[in-house]
């Protein structure tokens, strides 16, 4: 049975769309120290619907009204790419803390001026890159940091599946949609290149730098066949080991994210499922030390509750952020950004080197 803590984050969430319905909704309403105060969209008619079934306090279709509300704390942002960093901008202005979705922006430049905003103030700031809180992940994080010694290797994976919704349909509440929706000018999901990397090769970038630390320096090949995208990528990191990140959108066959490591005092074989499972990784650490593989098993997984819980720890109790910082945020975007600007000219391409977008 759920068990509410006496101090509470007030949550108002922006967006009542998929990702609002499929997580971000029933995660708050679920996480132990978080409540759901308020709830905005432009669309009154999907508003009202997802009012009605997750019962905020308060609705709004204005974001300024929403963030004038004494009551709200904090706002969780999940709309499109595009709008996130001026929305992140326009709610540390209005002085509340954001979780905001992957990806942080669309661009170096104007997440590295979100970074200028916060930085001035004394707000949190996260993104919601939820694999950080899968516990096997986070067990393996443990075991690289104080167990494997020196790092050789690091290999990761992420492959979408031709057949997922097969799959989500099931797992995920029937979404409801609405003509009345707010979408970024053009089509920007008809670039499915670019609309790809952001998605899926956040989650990807993310989780290598998670756990195998900063990236200094990409080299990536591309191929595009019968509608799949595929990128190869070659990776320096900042502690001398190198890497290697696989992401193919779709493939036939199951989605799969997975990672192996290679070090001085042990190793790492990991695969991860589709995140609506809420089911925590299958991960095995060999350790030298005692030649044996362990692992971690029948932990909460319910990912995008634990990041809530994670935000509003840091909140509400000063600890510090579990989940991904501003800083993670601008250097996945860098990697990304990198990683297109390779694929272009067929070189290798320093993080620091690059600017504009993907």
């Amino acid at each position: 049975m759920l068990t509410k803590e006496a101090q509470r984050l007030r949550i108002g969430v922006l967006g009542a769309g998929p990702i609002s319905q499929f997580a971000h909704l029933e995660a708050t309403r679920k996480a132990r120290n978080a409540e759901l105060v308020a709830l905005c969209d432009a669309a009154e008619d999907l508003l009202a619907q997802m009012a009605a079934v997750h019962r905020p306090a308060r609705t709004y279709t204005d974001f300024a009204a929403m963030l004038a509300d004494p009551d709200v704390d904090a706002v969780i942002i999940g709309v499109a790419d595009q709008y996130h960093v001026p929305l992140a901008q326009q709610a540390i202005a209005a002085g509340k803390h954001v979780l905001v979705e992957k990806p942080l922006g669309v661009s170096v430049e104007e997440c590295e001026a979100l970074r200028q905003t916060v930085m001035a103030s004394k707000l949190v700031l996260q993104i919601g890159n939820n694999r950080r809180f899968d516990p096997g992940v986070a067990f393996a994080r443990t075991f690289i940091r104080e167990q494997m010694g020196e790092m050789m290797a690091f290999k990761a994976w992420y492959y979408d599946s031709f057949h997922r919704y097969t799959m989500t349909d099931n797992l995920q509440p029937i979404p409801l949609t609405s003509a009345q929706a707010r979408r970024p000018a053009g089509d920007p999901k008809a670039d499915k290149q670019r609309y790809f990397m952001l998605t899926h090769g956040s989650h990807l970038v993310d989780t290598a730098r998670y756990l195998a630390g900063e990236i200094v320096q990409v080299q990536a090949r591309f191929t595009h066949r019968f509608d799949a995208y595929g990128w190869f990528i070659a990776v320096d990191f900042a502690n001398g080991a190198i890497g290697h990140l696989d992401l193919i959108i779709p493939i036939q066959g199951d989605f799969e994210e997975g990672f192996q490591v290679f070090g001085e005092q042990g190793s790492v074989v990991a695969r991860g499922y589709l995140p609506w499972y809420h089911k925590a990784s299958q991960v095995e650490c060999f350790s030298a030390a005692d030649r044996q593989y362990h692992r971690v098993l029948g932990e909460d997984a319910y990912t995008y509750k634990l990041q809530i819980e994670g935000f509003a720890d840091a909140i509400l109790h000063g600890k510090p952020q579990q989940g991904a910082t501003l800083d993670d945020g601008v250097a996945a975007m860098r990697a990304m950004v990198a990683i297109a600007r390779s694929v272009e000219s067929g070189q290798p391409v320093r993080l620091a080197d690059v600017r504009g977008g993907v």
